[in-house]
């Protein structure tokens, strides 16, 4: 049964609050309630927005050298993902999801407790510093373990092999993942939540905005309006610094932030394309 924290449905519409989002959440409270209380709702937002994502970034990938206004930013421009290595990536993303999120997602039905539903809405500025919170929080997480798998010839090669398959990065590879990282990841996501006790919303906004984050580490191309262009002091890395990891994993071991290969020298600059040519 859902567990609803001191929820009066028949009090919604007649409750007010000053907080902007209180008539979304009252809405979703009042008309998907099972929806917003399933398990599987935080699985499908991660992989629709995976899906969604991904896909224009493809075909950009396709369409090549035909569209200059984008293939002009790519960063390996020498390589190109081909249409069998992006449904490899995407096929190996779905097959996980398949065969082991939704089971697990199934079974943990039956031995966790129900998700608690909070009756008010979070303040929008809790929702900016709990989701800022938990990204960072993901970020060391990510860094540590990131860089133990690369140090260790072991568990880089059973465990996190499969995600350097290619060299040049392209956007399904995002979640080209093995079971375990995949297991990871997701142990941190879930959990990561529930430890720094975020509302549902901001921990529904930041799995879609952190999909976003990995996608467009690993599209390929240096958009003059990526985040990590647009937020100032170099604070992201984007796509230049994880495509640079594909290409000497040696470094940039961070997800999204800059600070921990800063700090611990592991930072990996990008090569100028005139350096790329020259080396091929």
């Amino acid at each position: 049964m859902l567990n609803i924290s001191e929820l009066s449905l028949h009090h919604l519409t007649s409750k007010r609050s000053d907080r902007l989002l209180q008539p979304l959440w009252d809405y979703l409270l009042l008309h998907h309630l099972p929806l917003i209380s399933s398990p599987f709702l935080p699985v499908l937002l991660a992989f629709c927005s995976y899906f969604f994502f991904s896909l224009p970034f493809a075909v950009m990938d396709l369409l090549g050298e035909r569209v200059v206004f984008f293939h002009q930013y790519k960063i390996q421009p020498q390589r190109q993902p081909t249409l069998g290595m992006m449904a490899k990536s995407f096929l190996t993303a779905l097959f996980n999801h398949i065969v082991f999120v939704l089971p697990s997602v199934m079974v943990g039905t039956f031995i966790l407790p129900p998700p608690a539903i909070p009756q008010e809405a979070p303040a929008l500025h809790n929702v900016f510093i709990d989701g800022l919170a938990l990204l960072l929080l993901f970020d060391t997480q990510y860094y540590i373990w990131h860089f133990i798998h690369h140090k260790h010839t072991e568990l880089y090669r059973c465990i996190h092999a499969i995600h350097h398959e290619y060299t040049a990065p392209f956007s399904w590879a995002t979640e080209q993942l093995s079971i375990p990282e995949l297991i990871t990841v997701g142990l941190w996501s879930n959990q990561d939540p529930v430890l720094l006790k975020c509302h549902p919303l901001t921990t529904w906004w930041i799995t879609v905005f952190s999909i976003w984050l990995s996608v467009e580490d690993h599209i390929g191309y240096d958009l003059p309006w990526s985040l990590n262009q647009l937020v100032p002091f170099g604070l992201l890395g984007g796509a230049p610094a994880h495509d640079m990891h594909h290409q000497r994993p040696s470094g940039n071991f961070a997800p999204f932030f800059s600070h921990w290969d800063r700090l611990f020298g592991t930072t990996v600059p990008l090569k100028k394309k005139s350096d790329v040519r020259s080396a091929t």
